[in-house]
C-alpha cells in the first residue's frame, strides 16, 4: 500500500488551487478606474490575491476531507497488514505440517495460500484504486466549490484578476492591501458550515 496517499493529497489539491486563481474573471475595459469594495486599481486593473497555502490550510472543507481520507487510508492499512499477517501464519503452519501431508494434501493446500495471496494483492490494488478515485472527487470538489465562490465574490467586486500567491512561485512580491485571501476563506467556511457542505458545489456549473 501506497504511504504518500496524503502527500500525494496535498500536491494535487495545490495544484489545481493555483490554476484556478490564474483564471481572467471579467472583461471590463482597461480605462475603468476608482476604488472598488476591496483592491485597489493597478495599472489600469482591478487586481488582488489569494494566499494558496493559507486558504487550503484553513478552509474547513478541505481539513475535513483530508481527515477522513487519511482515516481511510490508516483502516485499509491496518486490514491489509492484518490479513497479511494471518495469511503469513497460514503458510508458516503449512511449512511446519508439509512433512506430515501426502503430495497431494500439500499441492492442494499450496494453490490454496497462492490463491489468498492472488486475492489479497487483488483487494490491496482495488482498494488503492477506489481510495485513489475518491482523492480525484473531492479535489473536483474543491475546485469547483473555490470557483464557484469566487465567482460570486466577483460579482460584488467587478475584479479583472484574481491571482493565486504562493511562496516560491511566479508572483516574487504582492502588495499586502490586495490580499483578499481571509475575505474568500470566511465566505466559503461560513457556506460550507451553514450547509453541511460546500455550498459551492454545482455540477451544473460551468468550468
Amino acid at each position: 500500500m501506497n504511504n504518500n496517499t496524503s502527500l500525494i493529497w496535498n500536491i494535487v489539491l495545490s495544484l489545481a488551487v493555483a490554476v484556478l486563481f490564474f483564471l481572467h474573471f471579467s472583461s471590463k475595459p482597461s480605462g475603468d478606474s476608482g476604488a472598488v469594495a476591496d483592491g485597489n486599481v493597478v495599472a489600469g486593473r482591478k487586481t488582488v490575491y489569494v494566499q494558496i497555502d493559507s486558504l487550503l490550510k484553513n478552509y474547513e472543507f478541505f481539513k475535513d476531507t483530508r481527515k477522513e481520507l487519511e482515516n481511510k487510508n490508516f483502516q485499509l492499512e491496518n486490514e491489509l497488514n492484518t490479513k497479511g499477517r494471518s495469511l503469513q501464519n497460514e503458510v508458516a503452519f503449512f511449512q511446519q505440517k508439509a512433512q506430515t501431508m501426502t503430495p497431494e494434501q500439500a499441492r492442494s493446500t499450496e494453490a490454496q495460500l497462492m490463491k489468498k495471496q492472488q486475492d489479497l494483492m487483488a483487494y490491496r490494488d482495488q482498494s488503492a484504486q477506489a481510495l485513489g478515485q475518491e482523492e480525484a472527487k473531492k479535489n473536483e470538489e474543491l475546485y469547483k466549490n473555490i470557483r464557484a465562490y469566487i465567482d460570486k465574490y466577483n460579482k460584488e467586486n467587478g475584479f479583472e484578476f484574481v491571482l493565486g500567491y504562493s511562496l516560491g512561485g511566479g508572483i516574487l512580491f504582492a502588495n499586502p492591501s490586495l490580499d483578499v485571501t481571509q475575505k474568500i476563506l470566511d465566505g466559503l467556511n461560513k457556506e460550507y458550515k451553514s450547509d453541511g457542505k460546500p455550498a459551492a458545489a454545482d455540477s451544473t456549473k460551468k468550468k
